[in-house]
């Protein structure tokens, strides 16, 4: 990022938005230029949009808002409106539309870009909720980062030559570490409203009283669900809520997505590559429903939203919440296993610096992690700036995720910042860690529980 010193408010804010629109693009582009065209206009699963469509919708989405709306231009391309409406047409239809090819939605995104940022510079960031604070330029960056995310999900559905690397990611250790932290009960504050870029489902702030509980200081391991599978966990109706136990069954799901067993040995395929299961790393891949069934195997439950929330961001000194589990400074290297550094989780027990005040490891970054909480509003909720980014979504139907995963960039990831997807889906980067209510009077560590490390 740029050095902000001797700026002023304005400059550094309109900085801030052009120093995070850069980073998505560079990073959209490494995912759009890594394979070649017929890969990128290639449908690689029906869960997935080919990833041309996703680069020319990040384009779309971009003109829409910062050139129309924010900035007042005429359309460029309105004849694609429809065409890149996420909401008009189903992933699994999209292959069947008049997508742009890849030289062309190339072009169109870069165009749009260009424009972009003469609004930037001419554009005085004040005067309503779209403009203060440059939100939203905040919001598209976040949203082509979750683009991002969304195509290096497709990358690891993707069959054929290795498209992308990355170096290993830092060694993790546990030693020392107790199986799980107590988190106090009581009151603390939930959600935002101060956080200039957060989106409307993390707004407002609000008063939560949560009963004491215990919860994994890191993330259930694949060495951890190994043992939940040797044990018989896939086989045994008990562990399942009915749904999930339909769909093991009906799809013969027998562990992670991914894995497969090769004699005595666990194998997983990660972005083209056949490896070892590395036993230290954070589970991925599971859906809801098997981080549910893991739960129950080891005599513990998912951890409720406003748990696993009060256990990233509660300081039992100060009584505030804050905007990370280390603080309120932007995460670093040292911090957390963000924006695909790695293209996999750390070990369990890595980044000591990004611990919560409390002692709880590796809460932002690595995995998306399961909670046991339907997506619902917050107590005063209000849709901004359209309905359809999350109003739409609440109810029964989707449970939250938290945290997440080593694909997701800086911008769109925080303490508050919350996911949401369906308990079947399991080619998101998604994992968890369990939590169980705590006994009156708790005060001291318990004895391991059957996933503990």
């Amino acid at each position: 990022m740029t050095d902000l010193a001797g700026l002023s408010t304005e400059e550094q804010l309109k900085q801030r938005a052009v120093d995070s629109l850069t980073a998505a693009r560079a990073r959209t582009a490494l995912l759009t230029s890594c394979v070649d065209d017929h890969d990128l206009t290639a449908q690689h699963s029906p869960l997935m949009s080919p990833l041309v469509w996703d680069l020319a919708h990040i384009g779309n989405q971009e003109e829409q808002w910062l050139l129309r709306t924010v900035g007042g231009r005429p359309a460029v391309r309105p004849e694609i409106d429809s065409v890149y409406d996420a909401f008009e047409h189903p992933r699994a239809a999209r292959p069947t539309l008049p997508l742009l090819p890849p030289t062309e939605a190339r072009a169109y995104a870069a165009d749009v870009r260009g424009r972009v940022l003469d609004i930037i510079e001419r554009t005085p960031l004040h005067g309503g909720p779209l403009l203060d604070a440059g939100f939203a330029f905040g919001m598209i960056a976040q949203h082509e980062q979750q683009h991002d995310e969304t195509m290096l999900i497709t990358h690891q559905l993707r069959t054929g030559p290795t498209a992308l690397t990355a170096p290993p990611p830092p060694a993790g250790d546990t030693t020392g570490l107790p199986a799980e932290v107590l988190v106090p009960g009581g009151p603390f504050t939930m959600g935002t409203s101060t956080e200039p870029w957060a989106l409307d489902n993390e707004r407002p702030a609000h008063r939560r009283i949560v009963p004491a509980f215990w919860i994994d200081t890191v993330p259930v391991t694949n060495g951890d669900y190994q043992r939940f599978i040797e044990d018989g966990g896939y086989t045994e109706e008990r562990w399942w809520a009915p749904e999930g136990w339909a769909q093991i069954r009906e799809h013969s799901i027998g562990a992670p997505l991914f894995w497969r067993r090769d004699g005595g040995q666990w194998l997983r395929r990660r972005f083209s590559v056949l490896e070892p299961i590395p036993a230290d790393e954070p589970v991925l891949h599971v859906s809801w429903y098997e981080a549910d069934a893991y739960a129950r195997w080891a005599g513990r439950r998912l951890p409720t939203e406003e748990e696993w929330e009060k256990a990233a961001r509660h300081d039992p000194v100060s009584g505030r919440s804050l905007r990370h589990p280390w603080g309120d400074g932007e995460p670093t290297e040292l911090h957390a296993n963000l924006g695909q550094r790695h293209l996999q989780p750390a070990p369990a027990g890595s980044y000591p610096a990004g611990a919560s005040p409390l002692g709880v490891r590796q809460l932002i970054g690595d995995v998306w992690e399961w909670t046991s909480s339907d997506f619902l509003p917050y107590p005063g909720f209000a849709a901004f700036p359209y309905r359809e980014y999350s109003e739409v979504f609440f109810g029964g139907a989707h449970k939250v995720l938290r945290g997440g995963s080593f694909a997701v960039d800086q911008v769109a990831c925080r303490g508050t910042f919350r996911n949401w997807d369906l308990p079947v889906r399991r080619q998101i980067f998604s994992g968890f860690r369990t939590a169980r209510t705590a006994a009156p009077g708790a005060l001291t560590a318990s004895a391991a529980h059957p996933g503990a490390l």
